[in-house]
């Protein structure tokens, strides 16, 4: 309607304001719900033309276009803001489209532009955990938000399966793994693990024997009074030490300890042997590749089946083992065309001073890539493999900022001039109440874990408040499984992905509040109502709005425009907002008049026909969250 009232003021713009005006001095803001009106036109450009009052400049352009418009019924002017009303007939014509569409609100054309999504990018030396969960959520209903808008998506990953990290996994395995009587290591078929925990578990085992044997070297230092160190270097370490002696507390001891060890640890024999394999695996030694292949075989298995129960699915992969000798090449050729300098201990850099950042590191001195290298290489082979691309999104959390506004730099430094279009999804934090879940390892929060606790919680409230029967036992677990990983979705989805939150898991699985089960008991709601209406378009008559359908309607008719928005600003936040609003108006509205007990088969009929429509639109924008309702709970 927006669009309407422009092209009406544009067009007679001379007849009613003496001069021509432009398009972008027609402003609208959202009506205030305590005056009557469904839009609402700013005024207050217009009074400079007119020379007339806030009021009486209203009251102009309101009787203008009630006369041009029949859509607009009536307006109230207040001060600078003139209050436009439209008319059933309108808000009808609105209801009838949406029985047309099975998505309503979704793009009716292809837009003919392309977008890469990446997400969840897991590293192959341990599971996945809380952080990945917002950021694998969040990717997909991104990529499923930019469909909806019309754009053809490609969701990816890039898996980190190369650098130290991956060595230290490895190396802990062939030093550290118990052995059977027949002189085999254990492996996750063994002993029962998923592949991914399996393996994270020897990654905190290098870390726990790297500290141990740093801690041993720093003892050494401390013996010979720290001769070998930097002054400031000195300094510290005597400092921690001495807090160490003077306290009991086994907790802080524990931490010092790690503390001081972090001083040493580039010393140490296994820090510099997982380097060395570093060095090996780079250089395709086939003893070194055998275990890489190995153990990323292990934990794709167990990523495999994290993503089924997530119902999250991606249609390109990409290995850091690929494109980091892409990045490689790139940057040795920077190296020869000047764009890149090389330091005398072999390493290269760019320097990007000029541009306000800093100098970075591409490849080091071994000769070994850095995640800069790879991430320029992935770049370029995703434009190489889809060079139709408008434009790359990549989920990654917040403490990655200043790496892509770098990484962005680089690539329009190389010459690549689509490194425009490259766009970070910046996400904040995910923390949680102290002692709500529990953590594997005891230092972060598993995925695993935090799924399954969150859909046994679902399942405890679920039980007790009853309404199962006649159900299947595999009816019940599915029921158990949509509530509580829809739950667990929507409240990391539900908040603006720049803010950061805390997970709150008793809240996420409420009837009552901004919560996915209060969204998904209103559908169940509907669905019911729905059954025991019956065929109601069998006896179809006219449609007919009171005050309350009304409101209803003019709420469902906001979906496009919200997709439309979420897709701009790339925020699921507002779809699951948006749902939850329009849910809260159907629940007042289902209080507020009667619909199977309507004795005017008009406004009954109309009445079934908003509650169809409404199903429909809240199961497309849970869809796009990624989030399943159900038709009984």
């Amino acid at each position: 309607m927006e669009n309407v009232i422009i092209s009406v003021l544009v067009e007679h713009s001379e007849e009613l304001f003496g001069q021509k005006i432009d398009a972008n001095q027609i402003q609208f803001q959202k009506t205030r719900k305590d005056v009557e009106g469904d839009l609402t036109l700013v005024t207050f450009p217009f009074l400079k033309l007119l020379k007339k009052s806030p009021e009486l400049v209203g009251e102009i352009i309101g009787d203008f276009l009630v006369k041009q418009c029949d859509e607009i019924s009536s307006y109230e002017a207040i001060k600078g803001f003139l209050n436009l009303t439209l008319s059933n007939e309108y808000w009808l014509n609105k209801l009838g489209n949406m029985t047309k569409q099975d998505k309503f609100g979704f793009a009716q054309q292809p837009s003919g532009q392309t977008f890469m999504v990446e997400y969840s990018s897991p590293n192959t030396n341990k599971p996945l955990h809380l952080g990945h969960l917002r950021n694998i959520f969040l990717g997909y209903s991104v990529a499923e938000i930019l469909k909806a808008n019309g754009h053809e998506v490609i969701k990816t990953q890039i898996i980190n399966d190369r650098g130290i990290h991956i060595c230290k996994s490895m190396l802990a395995w062939e030093r550290f793994a118990p052995l059977d009587e027949n002189g085999k290591r254990e492996t996750p078929l063994s002993t029962g693990m998923k592949g991914d925990h399996f393996v994270g578990k020897y990654y905190i085992e290098f870390d726990k024997q790297v500290t141990k044997e740093a801690f041993e070297i720093a003892l050494q230092w401390k013996e010979n009074d720290f001769s070998e160190l930097e002054s400031e270097t000195k300094e510290t370490l005597e400092k921690l030490f001495l807090a160490l002696e003077n306290t009991d507390d086994e907790k802080k001891k524990a931490s010092l300890e790690r503390k001081i060890a972090g001083f040493a640890k580039d010393y140490t024999s296994l820090q510099r042997d997982a380097q060395e394999m570093l060095v090996k695996w780079e250089a395709k030694d086939p003893q070194v590749y055998l275990l890489w292949t190995t153990m990323n075989g292990w934990v794709y298995g167990g990523f495999e089946s994290t993503y089924h129960r997530m119902k999250v699915d991606f249609d390109k992969l990409y290995y850091e083992s690929d494109t980091y000798l892409i990045g490689k090449d790139v940057v040795l050729e920077g190296l020869k065309s000047g764009k890149f300098y090389q330091k005398e201990n072999g390493s290269v850099w760019v320097d990007l001073t000029s541009d306000g950042l800093d100098e970075k590191l591409l490849l080091r001195g071994d000769g070994t890539a850095v995640y800069m290298t790879q991430d320029i290489g992935t770049a370029i082979d995703r434009y190489k493999d889809y060079p139709s691309l408008s434009g790359i999104v990549y989920t990654v959390g917040n403490e990655q900022d200043y790496h892509f506004q770098v990484l962005f730099l680089i690539l329009k430094k190389l010459g690549f001039d689509w490194a425009e279009n490259c766009y970070h999804l910046s996400y904040g934090m995910v923390d949680l109440p102290d002692g709500k879940m529990k953590s594997r390892e005891g230092k972060v929060v598993d995925a695993d874990d935090l799924m399954q606790e969150v859909v046994d919680m679902a399942k405890e409230s679920t039980l007790e408040r009853g309404h199962l029967d006649g159900m299947t036992e595999e009816q019940k677990d599915n029921l158990i499984e949509m509530i509580g990983l829809g739950g667990l979705k929507y409240f990391l989805l539900k908040v603006d992905p720049q803010k950061r939150m805390k997970f709150n898991p008793d809240e996420s699985i409420e009837l009552t509040g901004n919560t996915a089960p209060f969204i998904q008991y209103a559908h169940a709601r509907i669905q019911s109502l729905l059954t025991k209406a019956g065929d109601y378009t069998a006896t179809e008559k006219q449609m007919i709005l009171g005050t309350e359908e009304k409101k209803l309607v003019k709420l469902m008719a906001d979906f496009p425009k919200t997709i439309s928005e979420a897709g701009d600003l790339k925020s699921p936040a507002i779809i699951a907002n948006y749902t939850y609003e329009l849910v809260k108006q159907f629940n007042s509205f289902y209080q507020s008049v009667s619909i199977l007990n309507e004795t005017d088969e008009s406004l009954k009929y109309t009445r079934l026909v908003i509650c169809n429509e409404l199903t429909k639109i809240i199961s497309n924008s849970m869809r796009l969250l990624g989030i399943e309702v159900p038709n009984r709970m």
